[in-house]
């Protein structure tokens, strides 16, 4: 069995990597993508901590099905934004999406 921290730390890493990618990245594709980066990092540390917590349960499980249903859902929504700026503007810089208005 892997100990916590080794997953915590995993975890954390993670996050910090989607962290990176939404301040450091323009494109909104990749903006996306490190959303759903962050989002898995929290449903690992949802699973690691339910395991600990309680080992018979699923409970963490539960919600780490629930962080990865709405993470589907935002990024379905998501892209479908980045298409139609994309169709409006030949571009998908989030620089240049600057209101939402055209």
């Amino acid at each position: 069995m892997v100990p916590l921290e080794h997953v915590l730390v995993f975890s954390a890493m993670m996050f910090c990597i989607g962290v990176y990618g939404v301040l450091a990245r323009r494109n909104g594709v990749l903006v996306l993508m490190a959303i759903e980066l962050m989002l898995n990092a929290v449903a690992v540390n949802l699973v690691a901590f339910s395991n600990r917590v309680d080992p018979q349960g699923a409970s963490g499980i539960i919600f780490a099905i629930f962080v990865i249903t709405i993470a589907a859902a935002e990024l379905g929504l998501g892209l479908a934004i980045v298409l139609r700026v994309y169709r409006m503007r030949a571009s998908v810089n989030v620089d240049e999406v600057d209101s939402m208005r055209w």
